[in-house]
């Protein structure tokens, strides 16, 4: 019945002002529209140059003005987000890192009004500025030259006024002037829906497929009927005051073929009409928002969910840069643009604009139609919002995220580093530090003292404040913390049991923790209990001795080498996601005395050298019997790939290794292989001393035996 009321051929906007006025833009009923048709080109969503020029108007002499014709809505230099936050950090101005803008407090606001607002808003594209307080806007050299006058003039803030437009031409002022007309005219000669008889509101709204949307809903976004064109009216409210901007006329034709489609006008034209309808209903506290490219999918959103919802001035055709510091507030923002491939396209296109990390997409499919004809068919919004899909994925970055990550390691390369050593610094030289969230593999030869060594390593970052948690499952904590407590006091307090108490005070002091497990463990209870250690205690290093002594509450059924996989797995999860060390002591192969250990040496499968971010071997030469028989050697160092070896001397007065003095020690071997320790070697050395004594006594004697005989035969 309705369709009868249309006019055919031309639109009906015509009937409301002269064509220059009027933006128009044509679309098929999405009713009608088969799901099956041919989708549209894709959009070339390309930013809107204006040609405008702006300026500096204060009292004094000097004027700064600019080329009308080369201010743009990009700046005529290209300009970084690097290059906007080094010139306001070089004029002490305070900034917040936002999705798509930076904020800084305005400079347009009197100090006394601004309080803790940051509400001047930098592009982080293109430079442009907008104050949401007075509406100023400008290029980024705009804002440099206001700067510039602040400073040279000792101001504390600029008059909202000091950005002033060229002149306009006379056609301009009147074209603009009866545009104002124009809006306020077609405002008072529209209804509201409540006000209309019943019959023509529900004719209206099947005209427009929007019979499930409420008129109250109509009246809260201040929807009108303009009669004389049967249009449907959405203001634009704008500024501080909400005054009215301008309006959008929706309304309805008939083609030659019995087609319905729907047209569009705006006043002012396109190119001025920076209009987010629905904004004045979004609460300052509102953090999630429906980003939408239709005022009647807002409507049908706000209807049926009563989310927070706004409609894009010119549809999925662009999105206008001077619009995004009024999207800053929201930490969500679902694009529900439409349900065709130019749709998903612009969706992909302005999630990057307003920042992935924040934003997810309706993708377009046969249940996920636009929201208007969603709310017709009766289908579920939630259903539909919850299938959205986030924009950034949480597995993929840019170099864009990670550029100040990047930056900030180059210039605090020391802290990168980590945390240094005070006994060892060889180690220092080789590892740089020791860091969070790395993984290290020690090993060494039976009895050559793997557990004394990284005790002492361990002690010498504790006593640093890195919080430690020791697993030690070979020995039982009282020897451990004897040990520990002699390297700390540098003595053996055996001999010294006076000072017992003084240093055991001290050593109390330090953020050391013990597990009480002994023999053998279940991983599952050893990595609940370091995860409530980092949560309880900010453990930042663990250390496990041994990593045997865990396999064997596993499975027996399972391949013994995959349960060590299985393991090590669970530790490097743990290391990364907890961003704590873990010092991983593993016992070596079976190798023969007279060679050294290697990465391949580790026991088991090639898992654990490749998990770990490094690996240590304590070397010990057992064919030595001299001082400086064991040194340290790394053979991965995944943090900048040194490694190396250093010797080490052991001090059994207090249990520490330190590194000798180049050339004080001189390595002495045996032709022959010791069957013994180095208690039977000495004991060898020595009987071979004495028969080598005693075979030159008894050739002596011979000799002497010999000289008698023939000095009584010469008599």
């Amino acid at each position: 019945m309705w369709r009868s009321l249309l006019p055919r051929g031309t639109t009906c906007l015509s009937q409301v002002a002269a064509p220059r006025f009027l933006h128009q833009r044509h679309f098929p009923s999405f009713c009608a529209r088969p799901l099956t048709q041919r989708p549209l080109r894709r959009p070339t969503c390309g930013l809107e140059l204006r040609r405008e020029g702006y300026f500096l108007e204060h009292s004094g002499t000097r004027a700064f003005k600019k080329d009308a014709k080369s201010s743009m809505e990009f700046p005529v230099s290209a300009i970084t987000v690097t290059d906007i936050k080094h010139y306001l950090r070089s004029k002490d101005i305070l900034f917040h890192d936002g999705y798509s803008c930076l904020h800084t407090p305005s400079i347009f606001v009197e100090p006394s009004a601004r309080k803790d607002s940051f509400s001047l808003f930098v592009d982080k594209t293109t430079g442009r500025f907008l104050c949401k307080d007075t509406l100023v806007e400008g290029s980024w050299e705009d804002l440099q030259d206001c700067l510039e006058v602040m400073k040279k003039e000792m101001q504390e803030c600029l008059s909202p006024k000091v950005l002033l437009g060229y002149s306009e031409s006379l056609e301009e002022q009147e074209d603009r002037e009866r545009e104002l007309r124009e809006v306020q005219r077609i405002w008072s000669s529209s209804a509201l829906f409540s006000d209309l008889p019943e019959h023509e509101t529900e004719l209206i709204k099947a005209m427009f497929q929007i019979t499930k949307i409420s008129d109250a809903t109509l009246k809260k976004f201040g929807v009108r009927l303009f009669k004389p064109t049967k249009s449907l009216v959405f203001p634009w409210f704008g500024g501080p005051d909400c005054s009215l901007k301008g309006v959008k006329l929706l309304s309805a034709q008939i083609t030659d073929a019995d087609k319905v489609i729907y047209n569009e006008a705006t006043i002012p034209k396109s190119n001025s009409y920076y209009n987010l309808f629905g904004l004045p209903l979004v609460g300052r506290m509102d953090t999630e928002v429906v980003l939408t490219g239709h005022e009647l999918d807002t409507l049908a959103v706000s209807h049926a969910t009563g989310l927070p919802s706004v409609a894009l001035p010119r549809g999925v055709s662009c999105l206008p840069p001077i619009l995004l510091p009024y999207l800053e507030q929201f930490k969500q923002v679902t694009l529900w643009l439409g349900d065709d491939i130019r749709s998903w396209e612009a969706s992909k296109i302005f999630s990057r604009k307003l920042g992935l990390r924040r934003c997810s997409l309706v993708r377009p499919g046969e249940f996920r139609l636009r929201p208007a004809e969603t709310l017709a068919r009766g289908r579920s919004f939630d259903q539909i919002l919850k299938s959205s899909i986030p924009a950034a994925h949480k597995s993929i970055v840019s170099f864009k995220q990670l550029r100040e990550d990047v930056y900030g390691e180059l210039v605090n390369k020391e802290q990168v580093a980590g945390v240094k050593w005070a006994r060892f610094q060889e180690l220092n030289r080789i590892l740089k530090g020791h860091r969070k969230g790395e993984l290290t593999v020690f090993t060494g030869p039976t009895g050559s003292g793997k557990t004394t060594f990284i005790s002492e390593v361990a002690l010498d970052l504790c006593m640093q404040g890195v919080n430690t948690l020791w697993g030690s499952f070979e020995i039982n904590n009282v020897r451990l913390a004897k040990i520990m407590l002699t390297q700390f006091a540098m003595q053996r307090l055996e001999d010294n049991l006076e000072q017992y108490d003084f240093w055991a005070d001290k050593f109390e002091e330090l953020p050391l923790y013990f597990m009480t497990f002994h023999g053998q463990q279940n991983i599952k209870a050893v990595l609940d209990t370091m995860l409530h250690a980092v949560y309880l205690y900010d453990i930042n290093h663990v250390v496990i001795d041994n990593l045997q002594f865990m396999m064997g509450q596993e499975n027996l059924a399972v391949d013994k080498f995959a349960v060590q996989d299985h393991i090590i797995a669970a530790f490097r999860k743990f290391a990364t996601n907890s961003c704590c060390h873990v010092t991983l002591i593993i016992h070596p192969r079976k190798e023969e005395d007279d060679r050294d250990l290697q990465t391949a040496s580790i026991f088991g499968s090639a898992k654990a050298s490749q998990e770990a971010d490094n690996v240590l071997i304590l070397q010990e030469k057992k064919l030595v019997t001299c001082p400086g028989r064991r040194s340290l050697q790394v053979t991965k160092n995944r943090f900048d790939g040194d490694v190396g070896i250093f010797p080490l001397d052991f001090a059994k007065s207090s249990l520490t290794f330190a590194t000798p003095i180049k050339g004080k020690h001189k390595l002495r071997k045996f032709a022959g292989k010791p069957e013994g320790g180095e208690a039977e070697v000495l004991a060898k050395k020595e009987e071979v001393k004495k028969e080598k004594a005693a075979k030159t006594a008894k050739t002596q004697r011979n000799v002497m035996k010999e000289n008698e005989s023939l000095e009584k035969k010469l008599s």
